[in-house]
């Protein structure tokens, strides 16, 4: 897909409830933009019973909310626990399949696209921009992870690292798909995770409940010598981390907030819990990426530059 200008622009967002106002497209909607990705929690269905009665109910009251100009531009999506069907859920989920065809169904993925005839939502798409080959890869973190380990401290419950060597964040076949998709040719890639690859000192759900799936993207990416961009959700609080040359931007929540304080030894400034969403984009005059944080009024939150390798 050839995209025309000088600059690229898609905005992101996660962790929109159906049943809670979403003032926020206002100011997205001031953004230039050619797309937006929705990041997961694209709607909360999850329900204690783990059946699909209230998640189907929330997509029918979700399509309603929607403003009308999202259907001008392009869409894309991947889904995190509250749209897959059970908070926190992974492989055990025994509704997964019914949950797939409902995502599908929702989002109007045409009938001949591969989603359809296997398991998990996974995507990957290239866009041509003014000599820059781009290569979003939507990843899905629900369908085929392995069991979170917990603890409790205090209190509250905690998940801790599970480094069986045979647990899994993506699964054999998403895993094998993702390593094909490396060694394609690519100036730019944008990778798309529900869940954050980047943080590790907060308690809840991130790659890091996986040390061994972590270091081995982390290694794949690296080794590349690829530019990789990733964008996350999940959180509800958004920040920008870094990690030697790779960047990561947490867009959430798009109108859930949450209070209290978080950091990161990898965080670039600090973490944002108001309602947010974020902005990637491309540039190829100034040959740079931006990665924004805004508020619901559009207000700056936090923002990053990375140049653009061997981009002339």
């Amino acid at each position: 897909m050839d995209v025309s200008g000088e600059e690229l622009t898609f905005a992101l967002g996660s962790c929109l409830h159906q049943d809670e106002p979403q003032p926020i497209w206002n100011a997205i909607q001031e953004e230039n933009l050619d797309g937006f990705i929705f990041l997961g929690d694209n709607v909360y269905g999850d329900s204690p019973s783990y059946k699909l009665e209230k998640m189907a109910r929330s997509y029918n009251k979700q399509k309603n909310n929607f403003p009308s100009w999202l259907n001008e531009i392009e869409i894309l999506k991947i889904w995190d626990d509250h749209d897959y069907g059970k908070n926190d859920g992974g492989s055990e989920y025994q509704l997964r399949e019914e949950a797939q065809d409902l995502f599908l169904e929702f989002w109007n993925i045409p009938a001949n696209d591969i989603r359809h005839s296997r398991d998990g939502i996974y995507f990957d798409l290239f866009k041509k921009f003014d000599d820059l080959n781009i290569h979003i890869i939507g990843l899905d973190t629900r369908y085929f992870r392995s069991e979170l380990k917990t603890e409790l401290i205090g209190l509250k419950k905690h998940y801790k690292e599970n480094i069986s060597k045979d647990a899994t964040v993506l699964g054999q076949a998403q895993w094998k798909w993702l390593e094909d998709l490396f060694q394609q040719d690519a100036d730019l890639v944008i990778l798309l995770t529900s869940i954050q690859l980047l943080a590790t000192e907060h308690r809840f759900e991130k790659w890091s409940n996986f040390p061994l799936e972590r270091n081995k993207l982390l290694n794949m990416i690296q080794s590349s010598g690829k530019q990789v961009v990733v964008i996350s959700g999940d959180r509800h609080r958004g920040g920008i981390y870094k990690f030697e040359n790779l960047y990561e931007l947490t867009a959430s929540s798009m109108n859930k907030p949450v209070k209290g304080y978080e950091t990161d030894s990898l965080l670039i400034g600090k973490t944002y819990p108001q309602e947010n969403y974020g902005i990637i984009s491309v540039n190829s005059k100034t040959a740079e990426i931006t990665l924004k944080l805004k508020d619901k009024k559009g207000v700056l939150l936090e923002s990053a530059s990375i140049p653009l390798k061997n981009y002339k």
